[in-house]
């Protein structure tokens, strides 16, 4: 199975964000400036977040994100040729198939697809059912990448890495798994990585935060790709624009990594 690359657009605060600066073309231009900077380096794929619209909620968004990440979304696809995903924060699920789905979205991502997570919104609990059940009917194509552990959260007690990705990828519906270190841009623990791959072989798994020049090739040891962001920033920062030349260097990192 070839790797995956996938780079991440941190949208800019969106309307109706507390940080909302006044100016959403400013933040459409943004999106697609950096869209364009990932495909020229050569990722596979493209992932659009509401990253500046913290504090989050914890599933359901109003309805001015849903619009405003659709604009974004279509605004990025004329962009770039590559798949683009869809994540959606807290664990909005079913608005990002929703957007994936009338902005021809490949992927989206969902940080509790199944079971529960105690978060900094709260117990945040996987809507797996109603998930599988829209997707077959709006939007069939679109996969479903499912963070097992995810970052900025504690799985509940007695509940082990390794039966939360089986139920994830077995009785969830999950296309893929996302593993990753314990907040955005930390690197995670290649352990996790051995235990998910040896309880569930057939998984494709992804790496979530902490993918740099410095780590690609220990994470592709284990892991099918990453999704990246941090780490090809400019000077590091999670909310500054995609670097060009980090892009392209991380790029060629895991590329060499992979041979």
């Amino acid at each position: 199975m070839p790797i995956q690359l996938i780079g991440m657009v941190h949208l800019k605060p969106l309307p109706g964000s507390p940080q909302f600066e006044g100016d959403f073309e400013l933040v459409v231009d943004s999106a697609v400036r950096d869209a364009g900077t990932l495909t020229e380096a050569g990722f596979d794929a493209i992932m659009v977040e509401n990253f500046g619209d913290f504090p989050f909620f914890a599933e359901d968004v109003p309805k001015i994100t849903v619009a405003a990440m659709a604009r974004a979304v279509a605004a990025v696809r004329t962009r770039t040729d590559l798949p683009v995903g869809v994540n959606i924060l807290r664990n909005d699920a079913l608005a990002a198939m929703a957007v994936a789905a009338t902005c021809r979205a490949s992927f989206i991502r969902v940080n509790v697809l199944a079971g529960t997570m105690h978060t900094d919104q709260g117990t945040v609990t996987g809507r797996a059912a109603d998930v599988a059940r829209m997707r077959a009917a709006v939007a069939p194509r679109v996969e479903v990448l499912a963070d097992v552990f995810v970052k900025h959260a504690t799985p509940p007690a007695g509940l082990t890495i390794d039966r939360a990705a089986a139920d994830t990828l077995r009785r969830g519906g999950a296309d893929a798994l996302i593993l990753s270190g314990t907040a955005t841009g930390a690197p995670p623990d290649l352990e996790d990585f051995a235990q998910v791959r040896a309880a569930v072989p057939e998984a494709r798994i992804l790496a979530g935060s902490g993918a740099s020049t410095l780590t690609i090739a220990g994470i592709l040891a284990y892991a099918d790709g990453a999704i990246v962001g941090t780490s090809i920033k400019v000077d590091g920062r999670t909310t500054a624009p995609v670097d060009r030349v980090r892009a392209a260097e991380f790029v060629e990192a895991a590329r060499e990594s992979a041979v």
